[in-house]
């Protein structure tokens, strides 16, 4: 009988359940929850509602940010289509409809403030006497702000694309991950910066470089800060990636690895392709070819082509073995998951260079 008896209270238990974003509310459990004992936020919404859509991250983040607290107060919502009663007996008309309920009390504060997960928590914090803060995720997006702006977009030394957004903005959400996969795939390139500006909360630096709607995307090349060029390119992070690829003389995917084509130069590819069958004097001459045209460049070339005379030295002191037997190292090396991701870059070159030795 026991066993039953906890059974029974486990499934009577389940319509309490929440997930990390708060309570679900149904007709069995919403009085049970709102009964005056705690602090109760709800959210009346319908799930074919746009605006519904928009807030649900930020109400799922605002949820979690509270999560600790389940004691004072609850974070809830209600799909008020399903259950139109519930959405009747508060005066609900339209979706999503925002009520407080506060401890003691079983009449609800309607909120009309904003519904950025920011606000929502300042709401919180004020109704309730907590001093929470909005838990973010780590991002490789460089966050720029009133203070930064200048630092980071007028840098002469970088190329810099920045998305100029809005909390609310249902586009910018969607934009969001593919943003978050070209910056995560770019975090290696100090002078290729991927950058998101609140445009919203900072208005006075969206109107400083004419920014009429969201989301705005605007490159800022090293010779150029004007802010005038607008990219208007696809927005998935393949496309995106290829754009800053040909800005910046990079060679990234979108997974953040180099392409085969990184670190290598058609010159010094060249001599490579003759080294193997040289013979010893015309090796020496070869290396000696390979490290005058890497200096007579100036710096034209990618500090990846010094591996061309330093793969020849190892070579003639390893033997000819060292173009199979290192790049077998070197792979296991980055398979190992042990490295950096500026070793794995590292690792990667040398893996491209070694290369031209052997191909056809």
């Amino acid at each position: 009988m026991k066993v039953a008896a906890i059974v029974v209270l486990a499934l009577c238990a389940l319509p309490l359940l929440a997930s990390a974003g708060g309570v679900t509310l149904t007709p069995d459990n919403f009085d049970s929850v709102l009964d005056g004992s705690k602090h109760v936020f709800v959210e009346f919404f319908a799930p074919w509602c746009g605006h519904c859509k928009n807030l649900a991250p930020e109400w799922e983040k605002l949820g979690e940010t509270f999560a600790r607290h389940s004691s004072e107060v609850v974070i809830a919502a209600v799909d008020a289509d399903a259950h139109r009663e519930l959405g009747s007996r508060f005066g609900v008309s339209g979706f999503p409809t925002l009520k407080f309920f506060p401890k003691g009390s079983t009449e609800p504060e309607d909120y009309s403030g904003g519904r950025t997960a920011e606000d929502l928590v300042a709401f919180v914090n004020s109704k309730t006497g907590l001093s929470e803060k909005l838990k973010k995720k780590p991002t490789a997006v460089v966050e720029l702000n009133q203070d930064n702006f200048d630092d980071v977009v007028l840098n002469e030394d970088a190329f810099v694309l920045v998305e100029f957004f809005a909390p609310w903005c249902g586009h910018c959400k969607a934009l969001a991950p593919e943003w978050e996969k070209v910056a995560k795939a770019f975090a290696n390139e100090p002078n290729c910066v991927v950058a998101a500006l609140d445009a919203d909360k900072h208005r006075e630096i969206g109107s400083k470089y004419d920014v009429s709607g969201f989301p705005t995307i605007k490159a800022f090349a090293k010779d150029d800060k004007s802010g005038e060029e607008k990219y208007t390119g696809g927005r998935t992070a393949d496309d995106i990636v290829e754009y800053l690829n040909t800005q910046c003389g990079t060679f990234r995917t979108t997974d953040g690895s180099l392409t085969s084509a990184a670190g290598r130069v058609a010159e010094l590819d060249e001599l490579a392709a003759q080294f193997l069958e040289a013979d010893d004097a015309t090796r020496a001459s070869l290396i000696d070819a390979a490290k005058a045209l890497f200096e007579s460049y100036d710096g034209a070339f990618p500090k990846a082509a010094k591996f061309y005379s330093q793969a020849m030295t190892k070579i003639v002191a390893r033997g000819d073995d060292y173009v199979e037997t290192e790049p077998a190292r070197l792979t296991r090396m980055i398979d190992s998951g042990s490295l950096t991701g500026a070793k794995v870059d590292e690792f990667t070159l040398r893996l491209n260079v070694l290369a031209a030795f052997t191909e056809a």
